[in-house]
């Protein structure tokens, strides 16, 4: 299994474990900052029906009863298949928000990942531009969201032809 998570250093904690993008769509992660800018843990219990995880940690919930689909991908470059993970844990996400289910996309600290899957979600529950996308997602979240400028890259080409050059990629690199 790859490592699914790096250190940022500079980029600060949030300041709170998950905040709500859209009515219905929360976007978090498993640490937050308290007002003392210590780190503590984000654990969800039964606060959303529905719980998407890029990153998992023992103890962080959800709570019995919640619907919780595991997706882990690192947080850095991302294979086609790692892709093809976003995209159908996006639709999944927007099929329970528009089901009117209380859904949390979450990653380590909620920025980057769960940010990359969110924003694939909103372009099918919005009709914001990804430009606008990004800016809510910042807004509501933090201004650090999205800060891993692969998965912006990712976004703006299309995570379908994201994956196509993933793939063309890893070809060139592992050879016959």
């Amino acid at each position: 299994m790859r490592d699914t998570r790096r250190s940022d250093p500079g980029v600060p904690a949030p300041r709170s474990p998950w905040d709500e993008i859209v009515p219905g769509l929360s976007m978090g992660g498993h640490i937050c900052a308290d007002g003392a800018g210590d780190l503590r843990r984000a654990v969800v219990a039964d606060q959303f029906a529905l719980v998407v995880s890029l990153y998992t940690a023992p103890g962080h919930g959800p709570g019995v009863g919640v619907e919780h689909r595991v997706t882990e991908i690192p947080d850095g470059p991302l294979l086609a298949a790692d892709l093809d993970a976003v995209r159908r844990a996006a639709a999944l996400t927007a099929d329970a928000v528009r089901g009117g289910r209380t859904t949390l996309v979450r990653c380590f600290a909620g920025y980057n990942r769960s940010g990359l899957v969110t924003a694939q979600a909103l372009r099918a529950l919005t009709r914001l531009d990804l430009p606008g996308i990004i800016a809510l997602i910042r807004h509501r979240r933090s201004p650090w969201a999205l800060h891993n400028k692969t998965f912006v890259d990712y976004l703006e080409a299309g995570l379908g032809a994201a994956g196509r050059s993933a793939d063309s990629q890893a070809a060139r690199t592992t050879g016959p």
